[in-house]
């Protein structure tokens, strides 16, 4: 992994480092240049100036140059018709993303975000920079606003999905696509922070087997909290304006869904230690209910059953996944 620019630096990661103002300074900073008309229908031109109020102001939790051109990479190589992502805060990522996806050919970005204020400032730093028709920002909860998409045909599949919002619905939200069927065997998903704060539960969840996964199910106990393991501060992250947080324990997800996860070190902007987990979606697996059927077509034991009794289904996907351990 290379070297941290330090000179590329953001301003120290503050107490309070959101929420508190800024995000409207950032808006009068950017609109305030002087160079303003050359700004304009330019997405590197406006995430430049949105870097230099972070480097030289105050600290922007964004994704940062080093991590964005992992995910950027991974839109040159996915080449997503529709890519969704969870957690837009100012737009920096979705101005970045967004025009990577158009680049690529891609039709639609959906940019999820439950702060009104904080989607303002997305839409109107998107229309400065010229993406407002390949982009769409959703003001709203992000699983109300996954199931409000879904049900109204706006969104069908997930091509590709980047996770940047409270860190404990990474997982929740994650199951709720596969049990909506967006996320299926193709999907490819990008966690951004799963270093710094960490998010163990998403970890263990995309690097699980089926079988684990299945087992995780039948144990599972209602509840409506953020995971134990998660920080208090990563828990109430949002609670100033959000109050208590609470998941919907009822959303099991797709068990059978067979996930190839593996995780690219890298930076935040500050040049701290970062991470963003790649999972790919390669298959889903069943259990023959009847396992005289298997004999009979020669499934059991053949070259299509893993050794946990499972099946691949014909999706004319790679057979056998790899799960990837952190590094």
């Amino acid at each position: 992994m290379a070297e941290f620019d330090k000179t590329k630096g953001y301003q120290a990661q503050e107490e309070v480092f959101f929420d508190d103002g800024r995000e409207i300074e950032l808006l009068h900073f950017v609109y305030g240049k002087p160079d303003i008309e050359e700004v304009r229908g330019s997405p590197s031109r406006v995430l430049q100036a949105i870097d230099e109020f972070a480097r030289t102001k105050k600290y922007l939790m964004n994704v940062g140059e080093d991590k964005g051109r992992i995910v950027t990479d991974l839109i040159a190589e996915v080449k997503p018709q529709t890519m969704v992502e969870l957690g837009g805060y100012i737009g920096y990522s979705c101005i970045l993303f967004g025009d990577a996806v158009r680049k690529a050919g891609g039709k639609r970005y959906f940019s999820l975000e439950r702060n009104p204020e904080f989607a303002a400032v997305i839409a109107s730093l998107v229309d400065l920079a010229g993406l407002s028709e390949v982009v769409k920002v959703i003001v709203g909860s992000s699983d109300v606003s996954i199931k409000r998409l879904h049900s109204s045909g706006a969104l069908q599949h997930i091509d590709l999905m980047f996770l940047d919002h409270y860190k404990p619905a990474y997982t929740t939200d994650l199951k709720l696509c596969e049990e909506l069927k967006l996320v299926t065997p193709g999907s490819v998903m990008a966690a951004d922070n799963v270093i710094k704060p960490g998010n163990p539960p998403y970890l263990e969840y995309v690097r699980n087997s089926v079988q684990e996964k299945r087992q995780a199910l039948e144990k599972s106990e209602a509840g409506g909290g953020p995971d134990a393991r998660f920080k208090d501060r990563t828990a109430n992250q949002y609670a100033k304006r959000q109050g208590q947080e609470k998941l919907d324990a009822s959303i099991k997800g797709n068990p059978n869904l067979v996930y190839e996860s593996k995780l690219t070190n890298s930076f935040e902007p500050t040049g701290e230690p970062d991470g963003v987990e790649i999972t790919r979606c390669n298959a889903e697996l069943k259990q023959w209910e009847d396992e005289q059927q298997d004999i009979r077509y020669g499934l059991r034991g053949g070259r299509n059953t893993d050794p946990r009794g499972l099946v691949y289904k014909p999706l004319s996907i790679k057979p056998q996944a790899q799960i990837v351990p952190m590094d």
